[in-house]
């Protein structure tokens, strides 16, 4: 890659390539690490006490001896159930250590990953398991009910079953059926064709692992996202992809000790930024992946930290500002927290600087996106961290801001466009879509969908996304610039803002905001509040209060939801 301007604001210890890259299948990485750190901590598995309970005795262990084998017998049944190279797998769970067995066990079979979130409707199940064509789903006990019921409406054969207390750690382990609520949720009796994972795993040797030759360009993972149109697409990615990205993350992170990291999987691994950015990259380092399977429960997330003092939290900025705000964070010792790359969406600094008091580590704002499976763009660990920005390319990633109405025209910096990308953890496509893949990959770039923008040393900015683009009275309105002038009032916890149908307009703004605790605020006090900050054509027109914005598992507010409210709404009115 020629010199580019972002070159000049890396930390000194990043290099600009990473070429070549490792020739090797994503598990790679942990045949690696177990050959390496045999006796090393691999998983910690940190569900939620009973309370009353000794929480710092409930993590359960596996070292990367065990979970190596685990991944090659599990493979192994996987193989005996009739899963061939190139065959799809869903993977149903919550943070686990079942989901890192299941995850490598896939991929040792020569099967691709499906990581599928376990809190989607029956519809959203049936939509991604048809679309992938998936054979065969590995899940927790708790959601075998739901598979079950959509299961006829599918091309599922076999459901392969965890009970979520296997991998408990003996004190939680024996005080699990106590909890009758607990033991009610998870209480399975399997059908004919289906099996217990414990019970694969017993029948096979590291030896009935499939003899497959299976490589960097071999189909690793099928990761569904709504993409620029809000419908599901399977983003597809080769092992290639993942181990590129995955190497970026660790360059970025220079300081890594290979082998004593300890990273805090709150952020949930169905998703591809946990996927990647967390279990990834601690698989890589040989290090500790510290397993949260709830991250709202923050008593337990901080009584985690307390426990087995994370080095390494990718989150995003919810969850970073819940541990903040929490009422008694002075009771918990984060201090071990050094590194963390938040993404999902935009950190405030208010944000940034409290978290950093904190802990007194490094939070540092990311970019990424499921088509580039993780991360494209990050602040520099130790250098200068601007406002505002995503930061820079990671190495061997290319960008460039392109025009909305020439899509072939790049333009100047500081002019605003859609970025697209290059780089070798870039997609292959979208599953059975070719029309939705062209309309994103040109002459090997990745079109985005973020309208974004550069500065004069690289830093990326990014300004909204082009689907989210509100267009009232001909001029052109980006919802997340009004957010961010929003959230400089001291009594707004949270603000989404988004385009409703005008009569007079065609579209208008309308804003939704979450004061913070214990303060009332007004309609009139934050248009006259925007009126200072925003261009007049941005002043939202109507604003509504909640207790809470809808959102997604990984923090994004789902502006759509709140859209489709306003639509109902007004259809009511007009009948």
């Amino acid at each position: 890659m020629e010199q580019r301007p972002w070159f000049k604001s890396y930390d000194p210890q990043v290099p600009h390539s990473l070429e070549p890259y490792p020739k090797i299948p994503l598990f790679g990485f942990l045949e690696q690490a177990a050959r390496d750190y045999a006796d090393r901590t691999a998983v910690i598995f940190k569900p939620r006490a009973m309370k009353g309970a000794l929480d710092s005795l409930t993590g359960g262990k596996i070292d990367y001896r065990t979970l190596d084998e685990l991944t090659d017998r599990l493979a192994g049944g996987l193989s005996k159930l009739g899963i061939k190279k190139g065959d799809r797998v869903v993977v149903f769970m919550p943070n686990s250590t079942q989901f890192v067995i299941a995850y490598f066990a896939v991929m040792k079979a020569g099967g691709v990953v499906v990581a599928t979130n376990p809190l989607y409707s029956a519809r959203e199940m049936i939509d991604q398991f048809e679309d992938c064509g998936a054979g065969l789903v590995i899940c927790t006990s708790n959601f075998y009910k739901r598979v079950k019921e959509v299961q006829p409406k599918t091309k599922v054969k076999h459901v392969v079953v965890s009970h979520i207390r296997e991998y408990m750690g003996p004190f939680l382990k024996t005080l699990f059926p106590l909890n009758k609520h607990a033991a009610a949720e998870h209480a399975a009796t399997l059908v004919e064709g289906d099996v217990w994972m414990r019970d694969v795993i017993a029948q096979n040797t590291r030896a009935d692992r499939p003899k497959l030759d299976i490589g960097p360009d071999d189909v690793a993972i099928f990761q569904y996202t709504g993409g620029t149109t809000g419908t599901p697409k399977g983003a597809v990615a080769l092992h290639r992809n993942l181990v590129a990205d995955t190497l970026q993350i660790k360059a970025w992170i220079h300081d890594t000790q290979q082998g004593k990291e300890i990273v805090l999987a709150a952020i949930p691994l169905f998703h591809v930024y946990g996927m990647v950015a967390a279990m990834n990259y601690c698989i890589s380092s040989a290090g500790a992946l510290l397993c949260v399977p709830n991250p709202r429960d923050l008593e337990n997330l901080l009584a985690a930290i307390n426990t087995y003092h994370p080095s390494i939290f990718p989150g995003v900025p919810t969850m970073y500002n819940a541990i903040n705000n929490y009422p008694d964070i002075a009771k918990y010792n984060i201090r071990s927290i050094r590194g963390c790359i938040s993404g999902s969406a935009p950190l405030m600094p208010e944000t940034q600087a409290k978290f950093e008091q904190l802990t007194g580590g490094n939070l540092r704002e990311g970019f990424g996106l499921s088509e580039a499976p993780t991360a494209t763009h990050c602040n520099p660990l130790r250098g200068e961290n601007r406002k505002g920005s995503i930061g820079l390319p990671f190495p061997d990633v290319d960008a460039k801001i392109m025009s909305l109405d020439e899509p072939d025209k790049e333009l100047p910096i500081g002019q605003v466009g859609e970025l697209a990308i290059q780089g070798p953890e870039v997609m292959q496509g979208y599953w059975n879509k070719p029309t939705e893949t062209n309309n994103v990959l040109h002459n090997g770039w990745l079109y985005t969908g973020d309208i974004a923008r550069m500065d004069e040393d690289g830093y990326f900015y990014i300004v909204d996304r082009k689907k989210d683009m509100v267009i009232a009275g001909g001029f052109n309105i980006y919802p997340t610039n009004i957010e961010k002038a929003i959230k400089e009032h001291p009594k707004v916890l949270d603000v989404a803002a988004a385009g409703i149908p005008d009569p007079h307009r065609g579209e208008t703004i309308k804003v939704w905001i979450v004061p913070q605790p214990g303060q009332t605020l007004a309609e009139k006090e934050i248009i006259d509040f925007c009126r200072e900050r925003l261009a007049r054509y941005e002043v939202p027109t109507s604003v509504e209060f909640r207790a809470e914005l809808p959102k997604t598992m990984v923090g994004k507010v789902l502006r759509r939801y709140l859209v489709e409210e306003e639509k109902k709404k007004a259809q009511k009115q007009t009948k």
